[in-house]
């Protein structure tokens, strides 16, 4: 499974952002796939997941502001951020649980105060 993320940037604070993961496989076959994020100097942590489809998991840091979907149609993932703060800085890496587990490469999000 390869796993190709974009749409990192550079943001003010308040602003939006959507991050896009494109998968190599149907992904409606995947169990997990969700966004991490690592900032400098921090472990790399949970930001949002989707279960089987059907269920939703969020970081309490970003719940209410960032929003899990993904497309079958396009076996992409997509992270909605919006209300984006400086904390909110970091590489996004998004990540599959297929038959083991798989990591994209990451991508910067830096929102500026």
């Amino acid at each position: 499974v390869q796993l190709q993320a974009s749409g990192g940037g550079l943001v003010q604070a308040g602003g939006s952002l959507r991050l896009s993961c494109a998968a190599s496989v149907n992904i409606h076959n995947i169990n997990v796939m969700g966004w991490y994020r690592q900032a400098p100097g921090k472990q790399r942590e949970l930001v949002a997941q989707i279960i089987n489809t059907v269920s939703t998991n969020y970081a309490d840091s970003v719940k209410g502001r960032f929003t899990i979907s993904r497309d079958s149609t396009k076996n992409t993932v997509y992270l909605q951020m919006a209300s984006l703060k400086p904390e909110d800085t970091a590489v996004y890496y998004c990540h599959a649980l297929f038959s083991g587990s798989y990591w994209g490469q990451g991508t910067l999000v830096t929102v500026s105060s």
